[in-house]
Parts: C-alpha cells; structure tokens; sequence
C-alpha cells in the first residue's frame, strides 16, 4: 500500500490481512456492508480516517472465529495485524490508530 491509497483499497487490503490470521473464520459483515459489497469485495471491515490533525484512525472489525481457538487470543491477534497493516500502510499516523475487533460467533 502506498500513501496514494484510497480509504476503500485500505480497508480492503486490511480486510485481506485480517482474514488470514489464525482462528479467523471470515469476516462477518453488517446489512450496510452487504449492500455496499454487492460485487463480492470483502467485508466485515470499517476504517474511518482520522478528523483533523490529532484524531485517530478507527478500524471496526467483525469476525466469526474457529471455536477450536481462544476468541480473545483470535481478536487480539486481528487487532495487531489491523494496526500494524495500518502503520505501514499511512506511516506518518501510524501511531494514531486505534481497532475495535468484535467476535460474533464460532464455528
């Protein structure tokens, strides 16, 4: 990802990310994410950019995870995964990022 990145490609590419870390079943998205992705882009990912010069990026992730793994181990694996993606992502907010990671069920 490159500075030059829209929020979009972020999100998806965070999206990509956090879907294959381990214990994630998929990516659970809301009825707005299922509207918006009628073309089959990933979801279950929301980034909002920050707004004006000191607020934080928030990323909200919804997921399903293996119930062979420990759920909370799972989201606070996403939620690394997220902000680390992000801070490479958009280096110079790297340190203003802040995920939200909830476990709707297990499979």
């Amino acid at each position: 990802m490159t500075r030059t990145s829209t929020p979009d490609q972020l999100t998806d590419a965070i999206a990509r990310a956090v879907a294959d870390v381990p214990g994630v079943a998929f990516l659970k998205p809301d009825l707005a994410g299922r509207l918006r992705n009628v073309g089959g882009g990933p979801s279950g990912v929301r980034l909002t950019p920050p707004q004006g010069a000191d607020g934080f990026w928030h990323i909200e992730i919804q997921l399903v995870a293996l119930a062979r793994s420990r759920a909370v181990d799972v989201a606070r694996a996403v939620r690394r995964t997220a902000e680390e993606h992000l801070a490479r992502a958009v280096p110079d907010q790297s340190t203003r990022a802040h995920a939200t990671v909830t476990v709707t069920g297990l499979i």
